[in-house]
């Protein structure tokens, strides 16, 4: 009889350590296992274009976990749409969960004062015409340009520098709450771009 008291107190011992893994949130992730789930494009849903490589990529698998219905949404929307006979504009995809602006234009030269930020929305920057540069950094404690409206979810710092990259056709960017970006800068050789950017309301 002792024996199998000692079986069923072990049984739940057992039991009673599993249970706080199995009640972490599912935005709980480690840069190992977003890495994992960034490489497999299960997630694109079919979408052809490629995500760039510097994503946030422990960021963004947190805001998809928490908001998996919108993203999906917003990709699907990239992968169906004909961008190059839809007109500029602002197109609802999801309520406000969920929408796309399509723009085109010149871009503009470089800006220390243009470093934007966004609390409510992320941001996907997917170019379907021209090239144009695109600047992301962490956001952290940088002078700021313009104070944030939480009318227009939208801030400014000004930092000198910073890591550009190219935005193209076949590409996009993902632009998390948790970075500042300064984008829609001029590439040489490229006087007119247009582009599509995607919001994805943040996972609360």
């Amino acid at each position: 009889m002792p024996n199998k008291w000692l079986v069923i107190g072990g049984l739940l011992v057992s039991v009673l350590v599993q249970l706080p893994a199995q009640a972490q949130s599912p935005t709980d992730w480690t840069k190992e296992k977003a890495a994992a789930w960034f490489s497999n494009p299960t997630w694109l849903n079919g979408l052809k274009a490629k995500p760039a490589d510097v994503t946030n990529q422990q960021e963004f698998a947190k805001q998809y976990a928490g908001n998996k219905a919108a993203w999906d949404k917003a990709f699907a929307f990239l992968r169906d749409t004909d961008f190059t006979r839809l007109r500029i504009g602002k197109y609802p995809i999801d309520e406000d969960n969920v929408f796309a602006t399509v723009s085109e234009g010149p871009p503009r030269e470089v800006s220390d004062t243009k470093w934007e930020y966004h609390h409510t929305y992320n941001d996907i920057h997917f170019v379907v015409k021209g090239k144009e540069k695109i600047g992301i950094t962490p956001v952290r404690d940088l002078p700021v340009a313009e104070p944030f409206s939480d009318a227009k979810d939208i801030g400014f710092y000004k930092m000198e520098g910073g890591d550009f990259y190219v935005a193209e056709p076949g590409l996009f960017y993902i632009i998390t709450t948790k970075e500042a970006h300064n984008p829609s800068n001029r590439v040489e050789g490229y006087d007119g771009v247009k582009k599509v950017v995607i919001k994805v309301k943040n996972a609360q």
